[in-house]
């Protein structure tokens, strides 16, 4: 079984000040009811504590009862996101930082890429790790599980690899031999498709069947740091150290030029972090990572900032939108987890 720790203060209560305008009576009835809640966190914002390192990724269970978050010192931390927001687990088992993390969706396991070299996949119900997967020859940036169908899990390292496992069987079901470090990767809503990039500005998308480049998408003008996958599939979000955050078309029979949005305010720097990117359930909205300290949040139809949010005290390196609240949650280099709510759709 996993180590047990509590957080000792996970709570920011919202302070209510006495009211001083009671005649009595005459309107001394029931207090006015407090700011409006959006969600059922304990309070509008929540503090996760006890990381001792930089915290480099988080997200959230499918069913958002809980998180997982990782960071420099190379354990994942299980939390609660409901009640006190307690850090009821730690899962050690990796030599080096913990660089990503992703459920799978249902839930059940729980994939980690690290420093160490390995991709991890872990048993989400137990906190025990169930299989290390090894291939790789340097770091390894990024990791994520298909969206259905087989056991697929896609990794992207500083070997200049992209490679494909099997959650089943020993050894890798494809290798893609790129030219530069490969920082982010993704697989495409039926997982025929592989979505990278690199410190060559270029996203990828890889073949399964014909284990090769099928096209490029060009538009950046330095490393991309993080991608996501729409909800429905349609599109794939970037987000790259030249400052800009893009959205892609990459249905089968899109126009040649695929880059259909771009979103700016979030900023990176000279730690070079690889700072992630994710959308909203429905699609909506977007987030970044940005090295600025704010958390930011984006409409995907205006392209205008909804949120700005300060709190942190170094890089935000990941931002992720709860899976049925409209709650985000935020990791950074200040050894400090975020929830807040936002305004419902």
């Amino acid at each position: 079984m996993p180590e047990k720790r509590s957080a000792t203060d996970g709570v920011m209560v919202p302070f209510k000040k006495p009211r001083t305008d009671v005649i009595p009576g005459i309107n001394d009835g029931p207090e006015p009811a407090g700011p409006h809640r959006s969600s059922n966190l304990l309070a509008p914002i929540m503090l996760l504590t006890g990381h001792q390192g930089e915290i480099f990724c988080g997200a959230f269970h499918p069913e958002g009862n809980f998180l997982a978050s990782g960071g420099f010192e190379r354990d994942i931390f299980f939390w609660n996101v409901y009640g006190e927001c307690d850090n009821v687990a730690v899962l050690p088992g990796h030599t080096g930082a913990v660089l990503d993390l992703k459920f799978s969706t249902d839930g059940s396991f729980l994939f980690s890429a690290s420093t160490d070299k390995t991709v991890s996949i872990w048993d989400a119900e137990v906190g025990v790790r169930i299989k290390k997967l090894k291939s790789h020859t340097s770091y390894v940036n990024s990791c994520s599980p298909a969206r259905r169908g087989p056991q697929l899990i896609c990794s992207a390292s500083d070997d200049c690899t992209v490679k494909v496992w099997d959650a089943r069987k020993r050894g890798t079901l494809h290798s893609f031999q790129d030219t530069y470090q490969v920082t982010a990767v993704t697989f495409n809503d039926t997982a025929e498709q592989v979505i990278s990039g690199g410190i060559d500005n270029v996203i990828k998308v890889w073949d399964m069947r014909k284990t090769g480049v099928l096209y490029k998408m060009m538009g950046h003008t330095d490393t991309i740091t993080g991608l996501a996958l729409s909800p429905d599939g349609s599109y794939i979000l970037s987000n790259s150290m030249d400052n800009t955050l893009r959205i892609w078309d990459i249905r089968p029979f899109a126009p040649q030029e695929r880059c259909v949005k771009i979103f700016h305010g979030h900023q990176h720097n000279f730690e070079k972090n690889l700072l992630k990117c994710s959308w909203s359930q429905d699609g909506h909205k977007i987030t970044a990572g940005s090295a600025d300290r704010f958390v930011y949040v984006w409409d995907t139809v205006t392209r205008r900032i909804l949120y700005k949010l300060p709190g942190h005290n170094g890089s935000v390196n990941e931002v992720n939108f709860h899976p049925k609240e409209p709650i985000i949650m935020s990791c950074s280099s200040d050894k400090q987890i975020y929830l807040g709510e936002i305004e419902g759709s």
